[in-house]
């Protein structure tokens, strides 16, 4: 699915003299490192920004010599966010792709369950809009990571639905606050890509095959493919769009949801 060489589809910048400064959030792992790999490739000096200091060095270290770096940030601490783009010189691009998720039916979730996911996803989503809407170079580009979820409702994943949901209107609004600047607020609302959040699922039988019979294109997706949509939503060839958000899924938004609880509902039942 992923052999973790990285591709930049709209790539046309030197890749040896990096002219913009790209803020990756979320980008030591998942389809934040291919996004942070990408937009390097497309000529942007990183900072690699994330909980985990110690893999977001190491994803910036193996970037090259072009000036790329971590920098520790957690999305639920404006103290933390603010500290981030304060600290530093206005970047032309900001992605963030943070996010966590949780399982359980609405009548049996514990409200801590549900605040944490919303805290990340959607709360996060809104301190990252904030003050790299107060930084952001004028013209600049902010592309956020939401997820089929925020259109295609699944049994069990309430929060996270309704967090990704939020996050669609929280784009819309803040392209429209921030468009008098020229900066643009897009989104990319991938489906189903092997990543460290979504291994807990890919581990219960029947739930990727599921997916595949859903999928009109009849594959998952991969973080290269999320990586390339947000390069393009990062360069001057999707300079008049704003307040969009790119169902890459390979149709799968046509379809239906996978039944995620029934899959687990079967593989507790006695053998």
């Amino acid at each position: 699915m992923h052999d973790g060489r990285m591709t930049a589809a709209h790539s046309t910048t030197d890749t040896h003299t990096p002219t913009r400064r790209a803020v990756v959030i979320g980008g030591a792992s998942g389809l934040g490192r291919a996004i942070a790999i990408a937009l390097a490739a497309d000529g942007c000096r990183i900072t690699v920004a994330d909980r985990d200091l110690e893999a977001a060095t190491a994803v910036a270290d193996a970037l090259g010599d072009d000036g790329h770096d971590a920098q520790p940030v957690d999305v639920t601490d404006e103290a933390s966010v603010a500290a981030l783009f304060d600290d530093h010189e206005a970047p032309d691009v900001v992605v963030n792709s943070a996010g966590i998720s949780t399982f359980g039916l609405i009548t049996e979730l514990d409200a801590e369950q549900f605040r944490s996911v919303v805290d990340v996803n959607l709360t996060g989503g809104f301190l990252v809009v904030k003050h790299a809407g107060r930084r952001l170079a004028d013209g600049g580009a902010l592309v956020s990571i939401t997820s089929l979820n925020a259109r295609q409702p699944a049994v069990g994943m309430s929060a996270y639905c309704s967090a990704k949901a939020g996050l669609v209107m929280l784009t819309q609004v803040g392209a429209m606050e921030l468009g008098a600047r020229g900066i643009r607020v897009n989104a990319v609302s991938p489906g189903f890509v092997p990543t460290p959040l979504t291994d807990p699922a890919t581990a219960v039988p029947g739930v990727v095959d599921d997916y595949l019979a859903n999928t009109p294109l009849g594959r998952v997706g991969t973080p290269e493919d999320v990586a390339n949509a947000v390069v393009f939503l990062c360069s001057a060839n999707a300079s008049w769009m704003t307040g969009e958000v790119i169902d890459l899924n390979g149709g799968a938004h046509l379809m239906r949801y996978p039944d995620l609880h029934g899959h687990i509902m079967a593989l507790m039942e006695p053998q």
